[in-house]
């Protein structure tokens, strides 16, 4: 799963990308370079799994960023935003802290205009490749069209209404068939959007439910090398984890993934899946052998196995529950799968 990092000139975005994912970004950045890199999305389950079992190790789930070229609101071209086409999530990073040391492109600081500004470039963006797409159909269907194509040209014709009205396309109610017809497109207003309010020193909420980050404050915490000391900093700031970690679990989430995990002595390990995901296909993330050749799961709730204190006192206590390939995985199962193959 990618993420998309889109912002403005100045936003913190690529001071965000870094801190996530420890890859500095040189400050010779070629215009509309892409960066990519992998944040491990720090989870206290898989820490508590740890010291339960006594791991030799502890796996987190990641979440893999794709920063952006800066945003051009207004611009003919659009090209920073093709990288974004590839991405499963946007987050767009958008600026309220002021500083006479950073300029902001705009002249003045507003994150509710830059949001509005980079919604609007989305929308843009879509009905440019909608117009191009179907002026491209017109032309074919002189040839005549495939039953496939005739659906992808009615399902544009749609979607560029709802465009036009300002509809993003994620809320135009378009039909399964209708979503497969178009989805080679990679149209951004189709996918969920999360957004990132970089805020001044002291301010810990967002504004118009943006997930507030203070880059300034993250800086100071990375710059910290006890956990000890980064735990009372963030105590004194009022907050039990840092913006980073908020922002990392927000974008998971908005993705419409969970984890679910494995634990042993050898390790303890978070594993992506996405929400109502059947038992089989979980399996398969560990393995493709596991889903192939499934029979069954023993799954012990995470807080059911916390109480327990052991994997065996839980199952002593009839809390290890035993599932077919119909059991539709929860958020924080510990599993152990049997296969055949």
């Amino acid at each position: 799963m990618k993420i998309a990092l889109i912002g403005l000139p100045q936003a913190g975005k690529k001071t965000l990308f870094s801190l996530l994912t420890g890859r500095v970004v040189s400050e010779n950045r070629k215009p509309g370079e892409v960066v990519e890199g992998v944040a491990p999305i720090r989870d206290p389950r898989v820490d508590r799994l740890y010291d339960l079992y006594a791991a030799k190790r502890a796996v987190y789930a990641d979440n893999h960023f794709v920063l952006c070229p800066d945003a051009t609101s207004g611009s003919e071209s659009r090209a920073w935003l093709d990288a974004a086409r590839r991405c499963d999530l946007l987050c767009l990073v958008v600026r309220s802290f002021d500083s006479d040391q950073v300029y902001h492109p705009s002249g003045s600081v507003d994150a509710d205009r830059d949001e509005e500004d980079l919604r609007t470039e989305l929308l843009f963006a879509d009905m440019e490749l909608v117009e191009k797409r179907l002026a491209r159909l017109e032309k074919e269907a002189k040839a005549g069209l495939s039953s496939q194509q005739k659906l992808e040209q009615s399902t544009l014709q749609v979607c560029m209404k709802h465009l036009e009205d300002g509809v993003v396309l994620r809320d135009a109610d378009l039909d399964q068939d209708a979503v497969s017809a178009i989805r080679s497109l990679g149209l951004l207003t189709m996918l969920p959007v999360l957004v990132v309010e970089n805020v001044s020193e002291g301010q810990t909420e967002g504004n118009h439910g943006r997930l507030a980050v203070s880059c300034l404050i993250e800086q100071e915490i990375a710059s910290m090398e006890e956990a000890s000391e980064r735990q009372e900093f963030l105590e004194s700031l009022g907050l039990s984890e840092s913006g980073l970690d908020r922002f990392n679990a927000a974008a998971y989430d908005a993705q419409g993934l969970m984890s679910f995990y494995t634990a042993g002595k050898a390790e303890c390990r978070a594993w992506t899946i996405r929400k109502d995901s059947l038992a089989p296909v979980a399996g398969g993330k560990i393995h493709s052998d596991i889903e192939r050749g499934f029979i069954r799961v023993e799954v012990i709730k995470y807080e059911d196995l916390l109480v327990a204190g052991s994997e065996s006192a839980a199952k002593d206590q009839g809390k290890m529950l035993t599932k077919g390939r119909d059991y539709v995985l929860e958020d924080g199962d510990v599993c152990h799968f049997l296969f055949n193959v």
